[in-house]
């Protein structure tokens, strides 16, 4: 069995104090309801776990039944750190779960076919992430804003999400991390020695993270 663990418990706060991304309003539904429509369409996923902040699972139960996320599996309460979040959705994760797919909920762009790409993967390697060539040139600037030096770019990605893995390996994973913090569920895996196979995606898949962000994902939504 593949569960796809949704995570939408962050602060938001570069949207300002108090703004829960994962409920704006995005064209005619709500940030978090693209990502969820996305996964239940998905053949490749048979439940979802939803982790949201605690004061948001009444609205997210009704968000669940507006929109007709019959693979809803559980929807639990998130952690201060997003790491914390992710080890409550896998928790809540069926015992038959084999493979997880976890996706941020501020991504709303991803595709039923990304995300089959992703499970698909996992099936034949332990760990897989999709993530973009970096185009641009990269430099390195350690302190300041002097330039130290030119990074070498066809060495470099941008990691996205979804990231999926074999459940028992990103549990050893975050059981091994300790005190640790880590950004994405990806380091984690790196940490323990684990090797990550990574998808390039050349479709929009950005995180929203501002209100400029909010209003270029509802351009290529609408």
């Amino acid at each position: 069995m593949t569960t796809a663990i949704i995570v939408a418990a962050g602060k938001s706060e570069r949207m300002g104090p108090g703004t829960d991304k994962a409920f704006l309003s995005l064209v005619s539904k709500p940030v978090v309801a693209w990502s969820l429509l996305a996964f239940e369409r998905c053949p490749d996923i048979d439940k979802i776990v939803l982790v949201v902040r605690k004061d948001q699972i009444v609205a997210s139960k009704a968000v669940v039944k507006m929109f007709g996320i019959s693979k809803m599996h559980a929807i639990v309460a998130g952690g201060q750190r997003r790491q914390d979040s992710v080890q409550a959705g896998l928790a809540a994760c069926d015992l038959d779960t084999r493979f997880v797919v976890i996706h941020d909920g501020a991504r709303p762009c991803v595709t039923p076919e990304t995300i089959s790409e992703v499970a698909k993967a996992v099936r034949r390697f332990s760990a897989v992430t999709v993530g973009r060539r970096i185009t641009d040139t990269v430099k390195r600037i350690v302190k300041g804003s002097f330039i130290e030096g030119t990074e070498d770019r066809e060495k470099l990605w941008v990691v996205q999400t979804p990231q999926a893995f074999l459940i028992k390996t990103i549990r050893a994973a975050y059981k091994a991390l300790g005190k640790k913090e880590v950004t994405d569920d990806c380091q984690a895996v790196e940490l323990i020695g684990e090797t990550i196979k990574i998808l390039e995606n050349r479709q929009p898949n950005f995180k929203i993270t501002t209100v400029e962000d909010l209003q270029v994902a509802g351009a290529l939504l609408k």
